[in-house]
């Protein structure tokens, strides 16, 4: 049963024509008029009560009623401005005889549909602010989840809202899907390269390899930066000298992506040579070492600890360092690496040695004990 202002707005033009002796013909305007103030008057009343609502609710402890007011607000205070705009047209078509009520008849049902997909709609936006940054909310989805959810819950609303438009205004549903399936298989031809990225985006959404703040690089590719955005076609990379770099999605899935971000533990893996001549020191440098890394607060423990002599070098006798720190942070963990290098010279400093460097010897054999011949070198003749 369809909904007739008419049914209304006829006996209130009546009562208002017999209750101030107004003439037929011109009632109408007073009525219109009385409809516009009312509707003024509510819009605005409304507007006061959500404020005060939404302080009443701002002091609870769930956020989701503070989420569906601000949500409700704007779109509750047009539809009354859609409903007594709609009384007035009723009157308006009733008083004068136009053909109005063809054409607003549908355009507020519209209005209606519209308003409250825009309801859900930031219901929704507002849901995916409040996930990304919460307050309130106890929630294990990372960013890149939140806006993943976020943008395909936005488009099947939005779908559903035109489809449903559709059929208001006599257009049928199923004749539509039926070109977009015939049609959608153009499209995939024809923009083949964007279905790609499409598809690479979603793959990332859900396999998430990264998400946004990550710092990831590609063995592959010239990549490397933190991540800004991951878009349905584009995601948007921060490098380090602070330009933007946008990789079509569809690359990240050919080629092998780095997050060094997710790492545990960062590694310090050094090479230290000392002198030949301190090689009676070696084995106690080394000792000392360990324990030095052993005893360290900011080396982890639980994870592979080598210190050991590995190399005769042609100028030096080269024991490596392979720990890893408890850090991840980039610039702490440089200032621990800073701190284990000082102590490893303090230790070999201690030991009476040095590090070492390149260094030539020269032997000068003495005169006459070799002698040049075109053959070759001889030994000298004894006495």
């Amino acid at each position: 049963m369809e909904f007739d202002g008419k049914e209304i707005a006829q006996p209130i033009q009546q009562w208002i024509t017999e209750s101030f002796s107004l003439n037929q013909e011109n009632a109408w305007i007073v009525v219109v008029f009385a409809i516009v103030l009312v509707t003024l008057i509510v819009a605005f009343i409304l507007g006061r009560f959500f404020n005060r609502l939404h302080k009443s609710l701002a002091r609870t402890r769930t956020i989701w009623d503070d989420l569906l007011i601000e949500a409700m607000r704007k779109p509750v205070i047009i539809l009354v401005w859609v409903i007594g705009g709609g009384f007035a047209f009723d009157v308006i078509d009733a008083s004068t005889g136009t053909v109005l009520l063809d054409v607003v008849t549908p355009i507020r049902k519209v209005s209606v549909i519209i308003l409250i997909g825009w309801f859900l709609v930031r219901f929704v936006g507002l849901t995916e602010k409040a996930l990304i940054d919460p307050v309130g909310i106890n929630t294990s989805m990372d960013e890149t989840t939140v806006s993943a959810l976020g943008k395909l819950v936005r488009l099947a609303l939005i779908i559903t809202i035109g489809l449903v438009v559709l059929q208001t205004f006599g257009y049928s549903i199923s004749g539509v899907l039926a070109f977009g399936g015939i049609g959608g298989i153009a499209v995939g031809f024809a923009a083949k390269d964007l279905l790609a990225n499409f598809f690479g985006g979603l793959m990332i959404y859900l396999d998430r390899p990264f998400k946004v703040g990550d710092w990831v690089r590609s063995p592959d590719k010239n990549i490397e930066g933190t991540v800004e955005d991951i878009g349905w076609r584009l995601t948007r990379i921060r490098t380090f000298d602070k330009r933007p770099l946008y990789v079509p999605n569809a690359t990240f899935t050919s080629i092998s992506v780095e997050n060094p971000s997710r790492m545990t533990n960062r590694r310090i893996y050094e090479t230290v040579g000392v002198r030949y001549c301190d090689v009676a020191t070696v084995r106690q440098i080394v000792t000392d070492v360990k324990n030095m890394l052993r005893g360290h607060e900011a080396i982890d423990q639980n994870q592979t600890m080598i210190v050991n002599l590995n190399t005769f070098a042609p100028s030096s006798l080269d024991f490596f360092i392979y720990t890893f720190t408890k850090t991840t942070d980039w610039i702490e963990y440089h200032e621990i690496k800073e701190d284990v290098l000082l102590k490893v010279m303090e230790i070999i400093e201690s030991n009476n040695a040095e590090v070492a460097f390149p260094t030539s010897t020269v032997h000068l054999v003495p005169e006459g004990e070799f002698q040049v011949s075109s053959v070759g070198v001889q030994s000298a003749p004894q006495s």
